[in-house]
């Protein structure tokens, strides 16, 4: 398939661009080098290979949530520039 002028005016229309004439022709070769490789794939033997309905077979490979303590509170509380007994203090952001 040659892409046109006349196409590329049509997908600029559809997509709502806008191209001056230099524009044109690199699109024009970069739309050519995609059909290309399009017509490459197409030589490719698929005969008997069922399609994928997903790339990779895993299926929700997840971890068990496990409880653990890297830190204690206090620990937690140590170096904060303000605290309270169990809490940090922050500046308050929110206005009535």
């Amino acid at each position: 398939m040659q892409v046109t002028n006349e196409t590329i005016d049509r997908l600029a229309h559809l997509a709502r661009l806008e191209f001056e004439k230099g524009e044109k022709d690199k699109i024009r070769e970069d739309l050519q080098k995609i059909l290309g490789f399009v017509d490459k794939l197409n030589e490719l033997d698929t005969e008997g290979v069922e399609p994928m309905i997903f790339v990779a077979e895993g299926h929700n490979v997840l971890r068990e949530d496990v409880v653990k303590v890297d830190i204690t509170h206090e620990q937690a509380l140590k170096n904060a520039p303000k605290k309270d007994s169990d809490y940090f203090r922050v500046p308050k952001v929110i206005k009535k």
